[in-house]
């Protein structure tokens, strides 16, 4: 009897170890995996804050593209107004170069 309880004894000392052992393993497996998360979180921030700064210059980009393309439609339009339109041309020789004709007189006002 008493090798009986000794053995019993054993095998409950043994079981509480066993559970003792698999509670411990579990935190251990739980504080692993949300190190691991931890870890995935934080690498992806830069990268988020990286993406933000690209988007950012790609929208100025875009915006700077349209601008030029919308000067680049003036100046087309301008050119081919010299070329065709007489009228255009003699308004931009007045306008921008001060030429003009004989006997006209050329009236400047100041800003104030």
């Amino acid at each position: 009897m008493a090798k009986r309880s000794q053995l019993t004894v054993r095998a409950r000392r043994l079981e509480v170890r066993s559970r003792v052992l698999q509670g411990v393993v579990r935190v251990v497996f739980a504080v692993l995996g949300l190190s691991i998360g931890f870890v995935v979180v934080s690498t992806g921030v830069p990268q988020k804050r990286r993406l933000e700064e690209l988007a950012a210059k790609l929208e100025q980009s875009i915006n700077r593209e349209e601008e030029v393309l919308a000067e680049r439609e003036i100046c087309e339009i301008e050119y081919q107004a010299l070329r065709s339109d007489p009228k255009f041309l003699e308004i931009m020789a007045y306008d921008r170069l001060g030429w003009h004709r004989e006997g006209e007189r050329i009236l400047i006002f100041r800003d104030r």
